[in-house]
């Protein structure tokens, strides 16, 4: 091991004097090392004790072929198809996540990334080629293309936890969306499919108002059971879903109880049966699916002469928030009565309501007067509220 000092002059005239450190060492594997650098100091002796600091550095470190024989060592990142398999099972499956969820992840595995990117290795994933991808799902809405992205995103985040790659080889965008209000039916339209379903059958009128009067998603509909009606109290207390057969929690992950309508709590008590654990069930006793669901519904709709959109069950559901917000109801109560996880998700329909730009609009009319007590709108809106978390 040794140290050399050099002293060397810089500017135009050599008027400025700095000092050269070169170091040679020899580690106990054989294999040698040498550093030639500029001392940040302008002594000689200063020099030597940065470049002794500096010797003792080098010495702590792993030699050259030390950090050869790790870096043949490392690991090599596996491709996306390889890593996808362990993301499903030690990801969501381990976390428990719901079982509409996995499927989702494992569709989106299936028919978007992998064929786009299975056969490269993780670390390979640039940001052009995610450009590539969005491109590739141009004709596809922006909230599918974000769910392909959030779960590529997703993935290549717990292959930097679980230190499968070092660091994230792209960096992900989502697309903007626009937060348009969801389809619903005007107030007239809705009373002519409750009229329509009531013509039908039961199970109809069941249905449909499940969702326009009490904003039951479909699996929530599947899984509701005779004891999640308290007709003591008039309330539906929701706490499990049915997904293609599987028992799980609502889509927010707890449970809520929603007060009854007088029509609802009418036609829930003229339907109770004996045939089983379930609400609904079919004439010959099986249990409602899906597929039964929207048949009944696209019924109730061709006998009230709507529109046969997509998504008939799901508007039943945008209507019961739609309506509540048309009629007044605070933000904070539809949310908890619609089980929205998030309020973003309910505030695109509170645009919608009378008393959101009314309300607002005759605050001008005030001006400099003082604040007076809270209205009778205030103090009800604050009370609704508290009924609902109660």
């Amino acid at each position: 091991m040794t140290i050399k000092i050099r002293k060397w002059k810089k500017g135009k005239q050599g008027k400025k004097v700095s000092f050269e450190v070169d170091i040679r060492l020899v580690y106990p594997d054989g294999s040698s090392l040498r550093e030639r650098v500029k001392a940040p100091v302008t002594s000689k002796s200063a020099a030597t004790r940065w470049g002794e600091a500096r010797e003792r550095e080098l010495l702590m470190r792993p030699s050259p072929k030390v950090l050869l024989q790790q870096q043949a060592q490392r690991k090599e990142a596996p491709t996306l198809k390889e890593f996808g398999t362990r993301f499903i099972n030690e990801h969501a499956r381990a976390n428990r996540h719901k079982a509409s969820g996995i499927a989702s992840k494992e569709s989106i595995l299936t028919q978007h990334l992998v064929p786009m990117f299975g056969r490269l290795r993780l670390n390979e994933i640039t940001d052009e080629l995610i450009q590539r991808l969005k491109a590739k799902l141009a004709t596809k809405k922006p909230k599918t293309v974000n769910n392909v992205l959030t779960v590529l995103n997703m993935l290549l985040k717990m292959a930097l936890e679980w230190k499968v790659i070092d660091a994230m080889p792209c960096r992900i965008k989502l697309l903007k969306v626009s937060n348009l209000v969801p389809h619903f039916y005007e107030f007239a339209d809705y009373e002519r499919l409750v009229e329509a379903a009531t013509a039908i059958d039961l199970d109809t009128l069941v249905v449909v108002l499940l969702g326009g009067d009490a904003g039951l998603r479909r699996s929530e509909m599947i899984g509701l059971r005779p004891c999640d009606v308290d007709f003591r109290r008039n309330l539906l207390i929701i706490e499990q879903a049915v997904w293609k057969g599987i028992v799980d929690t609502p889509k927010s992950g707890h449970g809520r109880i929603i007060p009854m309508t007088r029509a609802l709590a009418d036609a829930l008590q003229r339907h109770r049966h004996l045939r089983g654990q379930r609400v609904l069930y079919t004439d010959d006793g099986q249990p409602a699916t899906d597929k039964i669901l929207r048949r009944w519904v696209t019924a109730a709709k061709r006998r009230a002469q709507l529109p046969l959109s997509p998504g008939a069950l799901h508007i039943l559901r945008h209507t019961f928030c739609s309506h509540l917000a048309m009629r007044g109801a605070p933000a904070k109560a539809i949310q908890e009565l619609a089980g929205h996880k998030n309020l973003s998700t309910t505030l695109r329909y509170m645009h919608l309501s009378p008393a959101a730009r009314g309300q607002a609009i005759d605050l001008l009319n005030h001006r400099g007067e003082p604040k007076s007590a809270p209205s009778f709108g205030e103090i009800v809106e604050t009370n609704a509220a508290k009924l609902v978390t109660s």
